[in-house]
């Protein structure tokens, strides 16, 4: 048995119909003349490499075929030339080499690209493990931070409630007053208690403090100022 393989273009104007009607009738013909068809590849609508009849893609078929004598071959490709719907066509005779290859790209063993394994590192050179980022945290959850301020204590490197937690009122007001006399009156007072119940977790305990807080500072209530009201007054009389 000799070993053929066709490959033609069909006119991509025609329906999806009309295309496998056109492929099939080829496949037919080559059955009709006691071929064995060993395979057909519908490769689908590709772009051409040039222009051909004002055509710039096609649709791709290749079938692979046996036959006995090869007298078939000049009948059908005159009825390719003939054929309107048939834009360019290629008859090839494959050896055993071309067979095979063939069988093992369809078997999936042509084709695949092989990944290089990275090589591993030495013992001497201990691998780096990827320490997880932390993401920032919500501060306009803390009384008396809004989102101006927040953004100050950001742009400062204050993005968690743990760093908030460990400064000082001191240091987060010095850091309020550097950037700008519109921050510089902000009472921070409570701010590390609340940042380090925050950081904790604990958020019930939190939420019933800040509804004591008043802009994030700690309310005196009216009968303890009444209260120091007349000591003080009497004080001013001394």
């Amino acid at each position: 048995m000799r070993n053929y393989e066709v490959t033609f273009i069909v006119d991509p104007v025609l329906s999806g119909d009309e295309v496998k009607a056109t492929a099939q009738k080829y496949v037919d013909h080559l059955q009709e003349n006691k071929c064995s068809i060993v395979h057909v590849d519908e490769m689908g609508l590709r772009k051409l490499a040039y222009e051909i009849n004002k055509r710039h893609s096609g649709y791709y078929y290749c079938v692979e075929f046996s036959s006995e004598t090869g007298e078939v071959l000049a009948p059908i490709e005159l009825l390719m030339r003939r054929d309107d719907n048939i834009m360019r066509f290629l008859t090839v005779s494959l050896d055993k080499y071309g067979v095979k290859y063939n069988e093992d790209k369809r078997a999936g063993k042509i084709g695949k690209v092989k990944r290089k394994k990275k090589p591993e590192p030495a013992e001497s050179a201990p691998r780096k493990s990827k320490q997880p980022v932390r993401q920032p945290d919500n501060l306009k959850r803390i009384e008396g931070i809004g989102p101006k301020i927040a953004e100050v204590l950001r742009s400062s490197g204050i993005t968690t409630f743990e760093k908030l937690a460990g400064m000082t009122p001191d240091q987060i007001k010095a850091v309020l007053t550097a950037a700008g006399d519109r921050f510089s009156f902000q009472d921070p007072t409570t701010w590390p208690a609340q940042a380090e119940l925050a950081a904790k977790g604990k958020w019930d305990e939190l939420k019933k403090w800040q509804e004591e807080l008043k802009g994030g500072k700690i309310v005196v209530p009216a009968k303890k100022a009444a209260k120091k009201q007349p000591q003080a007054a009497k004080q001013e009389e001394e």
